[in-house]
């Protein structure tokens, strides 16, 4: 809104200062400050709130120290995570952007699947909450409307040789003409990375890649899933969801800046996405609003996100990574979401292999999701939130590190 209002002020009355909005890193940071504010100024009300309405947390008897003393904390947080990044958004950002548009829908949605979860457990006391069938349909129906979008849309294009665009560019070759439709993606690590999900259909003929549908979206459809799926699982401790989710975004929020910059795209010799450096507008609330809401979540925490929050963590930064050809970096830039994705995979095939074989179900770990396995350790929640916090930091450098080592 005050995007439009401020190019308007520029162009009819030349007010002075005003040409600043057109700059997608100063609204980035007055993105961040504002959802930041919002966050921890309003963030508090909220919190009121929800403890007036007695939205608090049943906390199930896991054996866990400290856990009893959580029952009746304030949930559903991810209310505060949702309006501290919409609301600067919906004032900073181009909104006829394809992928603030993208975005916005997939934050609204999983927000929305997340509250009925929440609103069936504490509400209706039913403890499974929303169940997990609705959940994957709800997730599939996402996936299914990105995927067809990023699919079908003329907005969405690539620029995959950007050093010989610039050349064209310089032969008064419009810029338009340079760019294409494609389902190619970004394989980390490795020289000459791009790979197109079409080019498993070779095998269908000429015409092959006009299927190229027929993996692209059933890929968007699994990512979204596993990802929101992971982010659900991490949220079990103070802070642990809501810090690792920070270190994630902002790390593709400096992929989407890059990937949106012809001139930093080509000189990383990366895939060069026309109009996605809008996204980083988005990312930088989002990050402000995680950074805003782990004021109150941190240990002891006042408030917890719920799925309200988890979910729609989770859709959001599948969305990013897929919008920007990084999804293959899912593993290394949200290492902590797989590792307690994995860790539940694990227990659970392991102890149904065991009771099937043996006649008694084995575990592996203590407990899972992973976090609870050291719980039960005797680690401190702090320990554990610090300590994840540091590998995901780590697994951030390497993931940026892969811009130039190939």
């Amino acid at each position: 809104m005050l995007y439009y209002i401020f190019q308007y002020l520029d162009k009819a009355f030349d007010v002075p200062g005003a040409g600043v909005f057109q700059y997608i890193t100063f609204r980035s940071a007055l993105a961040f400050i504002l959802s930041l504010l919002i966050a921890t100024i309003y963030g508090k009300k909220i919190i009121n709130y929800l403890r007036n309405q007695q939205v608090g947390e049943t906390v199930r008897e896991l054996g866990l120290e400290g856990q009893t003393a959580k029952a009746g904390t304030p949930t559903m947080g991810g209310i505060i995570i949702i309006l501290a990044t919409l609301i600067p958004v919906l004032l900073l950002a181009k909104l006829n952007n394809i992928y603030i548009i993208l975005l916005i829908v997939t934050t609204i949605w999983m927000g929305t699947i997340g509250f009925i979860d929440d609103y069936i457990k504490i509400f209706k006391k039913d403890k499974q909450g929303l169940k997990g069938i609705f959940k994957v349909i709800g997730q599939v129906g996402l996936g299914l409307i990105v995927g067809t979008v990023l699919y079908l849309s003329p907005d969405v294009t690539v620029r995959k040789d950007t050093l010989t665009s610039r050349v064209k560019i310089e032969n008064n070759i419009k810029p338009a003409d340079l760019e294409e439709k494609s389902t190619a993606t970004t394989i980390p690590f490795f020289k000459n990375n791009e790979f197109d999900y079409a080019e498993v259909l070779s095998f269908m003929g000429d015409n092959y890649k006009d299927y190229a549908w027929l993996i692209f979206i059933p890929m968007v459809i699994l990512i979204i899933t596993a990802v929101s799926n992971g982010a659900n699982l991490t949220d079990g401790i103070d802070g642990l969801a809501a810090g690792t989710s920070a270190i994630s975004v902002l790390t593709l929020g400096l992929f989407t800046f890059v990937s949106g910059n012809i001139i930093f795209s080509d000189y990383l010799n990366i895939m060069y996405i026309p109009n996605s450096g809008e996204m980083t507008v988005y990312i930088a609330a989002f990050v402000g609003a995680l950074v805003g809401f782990l004021w109150y979540n941190a240990y002891p925490a006042s408030v917890f996100m719920g799925d309200t929050g988890s979910l729609t963590i989770g859709g959001i930064i599948a969305v990013i990574a897929i919008a920007i050809r990084k999804e293959l970096m899912i593993p290394v830039v949200c290492g902590i979401f797989l590792a307690e994705n994995l860790s539940v995979i694990i227990q659970v095939s392991y102890f149904k292999y065991t009771k099937k074989k043996f006649g008694e179900g084995r575990r592996i770990f203590l407990m899972s999701p992973l976090h609870h396995h050291y719980q039960k350790k005797g680690y401190h929640e702090s320990r554990i939130v610090t300590r994840f916090w540091i590998v995901g930091i780590l697994l951030a450098i390497f993931s940026l590190v892969s811009l130039k080592l190939r």
